[in-house]
């Protein structure tokens, strides 16, 4: 059903993408921070142990592993109903907002370049693309991770359509 109304016109459908905003990339952040915080206080809890350190150590674990838990399926649910993903066709590609609508489509042939930024840290690993296109603002979108499936894909999509 959504296959038909996302890209209509740009052909058959190549890939779908997971990607993110401003706001994935601070989340991203936040349970990288996360994490590293409750190493900390779990080796605090064992090297100067408080009173009833264990239980306060299990609940510690208990959040972290609803947290897990909740981030495991939100990537289920947003991969299951689309949400905030990159849809690559033959002949352009359909980035869809966090309700899973249509949020902007680029045809190939509309492109005149693609800037790509990358960064790598301890604790935020993205790839940023701007595709730049003839008389509209340029569409940018992160793709989370050291090296995302989008990128690789989205590179050969824009080679064979001798875009550099």
């Amino acid at each position: 059903m959504r296959e038909s109304v996302y890209g209509s016109g740009l052909g058959p459908r190549l890939g779908s993408y997971p990607v993110a905003g401003v706001a994935g990339g601070l989340a991203q952040v936040a349970r990288r921070v996360g994490v590293a915080l409750y190493v900390v206080l779990i080796v605090c809890l064992v090297v100067i142990p408080p009173r009833a350190a264990f239980a306060k150590g299990a609940v510690l674990t208990a959040v972290v592993l609803v947290l897990t838990g909740l981030l495991l399926a939100w990537r289920r649910a947003s991969a299951r109903f689309g949400l905030r993903r990159c849809h690559l066709h033959t002949y352009g590609l359909v980035v869809t907002d966090l309700f899973g609508g249509e949020w902007d489509a680029v045809a190939w042939s509309e492109v005149t370049g693609v800037k790509r930024l990358s960064g790598a840290s301890l604790f935020m690993t993205f790839h940023r693309v701007e595709i730049e296109r003839h008389g509209r603002e340029p569409l940018a979108f992160l793709a989370l991770g050291l090296q995302p499936p989008l990128v690789e894909a989205l590179l050969g999509q824009l080679t064979k359509n001798g875009i550099h």
